[in-house]
């Protein structure tokens, strides 16, 4: 059990390359800025637990958002990987492209809900370009650690 968790956690930790790649080149091809959401979403939580993060507007304010809510993309990855490996040692028959599409779904909901629940952004107002620049990362995430996944675990 404790290799089935561990290699979930080490594959969802590849998805999550996977989705900075695929979000990375999203931003290289189309020459669109980095989101603030995630920091948007780190500040609020902060604020809800009492800690301070420092004066609004100071750089020093704005570089711990952007890095705490990079932090919680990497802990959703891997949190969402780890309960893979969980969820696989009782459904190993899942077919890859079906928990690919899940672990993305899952991963997807991981990062939407808190945007949607703490306020800072509406989903329902989200064109489809924004729906794809939100989907299509984290279905390379779902499928890449899907195929991870399988890759670390299989039986040779």
């Amino acid at each position: 059990m404790l290799r089935e968790i561990v290699m979930g956690t080490a594959a969802g930790a590849v998805g999550s390359v996977a989705l900075n790649i695929v979000t990375y080149a999203d931003m290289a091809i189309r020459g669109r800025p980095t989101s603030t959401v995630p920091g948007e979403v780190a500040a609020r939580i902060m604020e809800q637990a009492g800690i301070d993060l420092g004066p609004e507007g100071d750089e020093k304010v704005e570089n711990r958002k952007s890095g705490i809510g990079s932090l919680m993309g990497y802990m959703t990855g891997l949190g969402v990987g780890t309960l893979y490996g969980v969820v696989r040692i009782v459904a190993n028959a899942v077919p890859v492209p079906i928990a690919g599409i899940g672990l993305g779904v899952a991963a997807m909901a991981g990062s939407d809900v808190p945007i949607t629940a703490l306020g800072v952004s509406d989903p329902g107002t989200w064109s489809k370009v924004d729906w794809l620049s939100d989907a299509v990362p984290h279905l390379a995430y779902g499928f890449v650690t899907a195929i991870a996944y399988e890759a670390f675990t299989r039986k040779t």
